[in-house]
């Protein structure tokens, strides 16, 4: 996984990259959690996502935001970071050419992320939310919610509460269309300590799932 260095709207974008043999792979950008806390591309659970999309075959890319290790910028409480994100999708489609799937996922700030990148972007038609911190912030701009999705917690996570996580699933499961593979990893507090390869499963299963029903649809 060669480390690249992309340019965004504040400077430099620190990113690693994994090209699929695939030419018709899908793509996922993948986010994480929130630099004021020490989150950076090398967070073990932001690691374990990105692995578990390599693993079924598609090309990642997972990057610092600004002014995050090499990424030049400073932080901007939300609004920079999905700038950033929105310029790192834009090249890893101008490397990978073509009609083909693309997804976002993130854990707890670079779910948030996500999920608002998913909104501006239709072409994003897959997502993996990892701890939504349905506690800190609205999500009610997912309304509505474009494209279904999974949601993972841990039973026993104190930063993103499971009962408002609880919460955020039954709205957008209310919404029509839409249907939320919601896992909760029971004995997991926020670290996802000897989970992370649950975590893989839990993705591996969902994109199995999906992609079953994109073949039955056709």
């Amino acid at each position: 996984m060669p480390e690249i260095v992309l340019m965004g709207r504040a400077g430099r974008i620190e990113a690693k990259y994994h090209h699929s043999r695939n030419p018709k792979a899908p793509l996922v950008i993948v986010l994480h959690p929130n630099p004021l806390q020490g989150g950076t591309m090398n967070n073990r659970v932001t690691i374990a996502l990105y692995n578990a999309f390599v693993e079924n075959g598609f090309s990642a890319i997972r990057f610092n935001f600004r002014g995050v290790g090499k990424s030049e910028g400073v932080y901007s409480n939300g609004e920079g970071e999905l700038t950033d994100t929105a310029s790192v999708l834009d090249w890893i489609q101008s490397v990978n050419q073509g009609e083909r799937s693309i997804w976002i996922a993130g854990f707890s700030f670079g779910a948030l992320i996500g999920m608002q990148l998913l909104m501006r972007r239709p072409e994003i038609d897959g997502f993996v939310a990892v701890c939504p911190p349905a506690n800190l912030y609205d999500f009610s701009f997912l309304a509505p919610c474009p494209v279904s999705g999974m949601m993972i917690n841990g039973g026993n996570d104190h930063v993103c509460p499971i009962d408002n996580v609880n919460k955020l699933v039954e709205k957008l499961n209310n919404q029509k269309g839409i249907k939320i593979d919601y896992r909760i990893i029971p004995n997991c507090d926020h670290s996802f300590k000897d989970h992370l390869d649950t975590i893989k499963n839990c993705v591996t299963e969902h994109l199995s799932i999906k992609y079953a029903r994109s073949v039955a649809n056709m």
